[in-house]
């Protein structure tokens, strides 16, 4: 239990934002101490639910005033232990949630660029932009609950990396609060500007640990008429290792190339309560093409150039827009919902070079036998990014010492587009370098001096949770 909040810092508190939005009572707390894998948990004093820039900068003052620390919270979706209290905290700790940050603006259609919120979700996002005869570049399954400031904190990937880029790269302009109240950043969205360190990449990725993101500029990408989703099975992961290559060198149109596993693949088939359209294979590649003229004719090319058991392929459905795309893209967009369903997982996301996923894949699965649990593998082929979900894991700590220090070594990282939160603080050592930790908490030193801003988060003494 946490110690609750000074009257003083109580009452200051609601004299910013009301009753309303200062969340004591246990019940109402709840849904945003738990977070979305039920793994992680933990008791706060308070959540607080600024709705405003200007509210966020006066409960920040307070909390620092006060010294009570703040965990930054946009859809609770993070699947690291970043966003939720952690019992390891001294002193009072608040929940700051910035779902109330809803304000979504016009969209540019010239600048191809829109100012949203933090609270905004990824589908408003999308669906603005889709509105305004354009697209948004960025794209997972959580897109109706993840909120832009927690993708922004958390560097987030998804689907269309491939093509786009991770979130930092999405970012024109940044409005953020530090813990001191101070409002910093821009959101004026010049592409070029060069007057000292560009603050929407410094904040990319600090998971909440250097100040608490309340505005983003974020930039449009041209919205494609025509689309078109293959699904295609193969006799091993290094046939699809293989198959890449010739997918993006072949296929300017190419928009994402997801990779599920057998053990996701039925997992999620049963899930949903029927089979894929494909036969039987040791690995399965989803494939998807927009352009503004119909890419149908490359696609088909391109697979054609790897049919048969010589490429490695089993079998292959292709659709293009309609519910039999909707079908099949369900396949993917739902496997985590499947892995939630089936219990707690715990959750490794990392990456490697793509020609080590085979042997990554290995060493994983040596990983469950070893120390208990059933693997659940998928991700993102062309990134080299796989999600190693444990179910019924025996000996989490143990299973992520010998995965991770595998991805180390193989030149991988230890998070692709999760973040480290707290799950994976032991194992910064794997990929930062003692020079390079000092500098990360330098730079946290000098935004936040006390230590308030989500504490025990991208530390490396972090520990994982059983």
């Amino acid at each position: 239990m946490q110690p609750d909040l000074s009257s003083g810092s109580y009452t200051d508190l609601l004299a910013v934002l009301g009753p309303d939005d200062v969340l004591v009572d246990q019940d109402l707390r709840a849904g945003y101490e738990v977070d979305w894998t039920r793994r992680y948990t933990g008791t706060c004093s308070a959540v607080l639910r600024p709705r405003t820039t200007a509210q966020v900068a006066e409960v920040l003052r307070i909390c620092a005033t006060h010294q009570v620390a703040v965990i930054p919270q946009g859809g609770n979706t993070g699947l690291v232990g970043g966003s939720v209290p952690r019992a390891h905290s001294h002193g009072p700790v608040v929940v700051l949630s910035t779902r109330g940050l809803s304000d979504l603006g016009p969209v540019d259609s010239d600048a191809m660029q829109v100012t949203v919120g933090a609270g905004v979700t990824l589908a408003a996002w999308r669906n603005a932009a889709r509105a305004a005869g354009v697209d948004a570049p960025l794209d997972f399954a959580a897109r109706d609950s993840a909120t832009i400031g927690g993708a922004i904190a958390t560097n987030a990937g998804g689907s269309r990396v491939v093509r786009y880029g991770t979130m930092r790269s999405q970012v024109v302009g940044i409005e953020a609060v530090t813990i001191t109240g101070e409002i910093v950043g821009s959101l004026a969205g010049l592409p070029k500007e060069t007057v000292g360190p560009h603050l929407p990449s410094v904040l990319a990725g600090s998971e909440g640990t250097l100040a608490v993101i309340t505005r983003a500029r974020l930039r449009l990408v041209p919205r494609f008429s025509h689309t078109i989703t293959a699904l295609v099975s193969l006799d091993s992961l290094a046939a699809a290792v293989q198959m890449l290559g010739r997918v993006r060198a072949g296929l300017g149109s190419l928009d994402s190339v997801e990779l599920i596993l057998p053990g996701a693949m039925e997992l999620v088939s049963a899930h949903l309560g029927r089979r894929p359209p494909v036969a039987k294979g040791s690995a399965y590649v989803m494939i998807e093409c927009a352009d503004h003229v119909d890419p149908t004719d490359d696609l088909l090319a391109v697979l054609s150039t790897l049919d048969g058991p010589e490429g490695g392929v089993v079998d292959t459905a292709v659709t293009t827009e309609g519910p039999s795309r909707d079908q099949l893209m369900e396949f993917r967009d739902r496997i985590t919902e499947a892995i939630n369903a089936a219990g707690v997982p715990y959750k490794l996301d990392v990456a490697v070079p793509v020609a080590g996923l085979p042997a990554l894949v290995e060493i994983a699965e040596q990983a469950a036998v070893t120390y208990g649990g059933r693997l659940i593998p998928f991700g993102h082929l062309a990134e080299g990014n796989l999600h190693l979900n444990y179910l019924e894991a025996g000996d989490p700590a143990a299973i992520a010492e010998l995965v991770l220090t595998a991805v180390a070594a193989a030149g991988g990282t230890i998070s692709a587009e999760h973040g480290v939160g707290v799950a994976k603080g032991p194992w910064l050592r794997l990929v930062r370098s003692s020079a390079e930790l000092a500098v990360m908490a330098a730079m946290r030193s000098a935004w936040d001096p006390t230590g308030l801003l989500n504490p025990g988060v991208l530390s490396p003494v972090s520990s994982v949770a059983d």
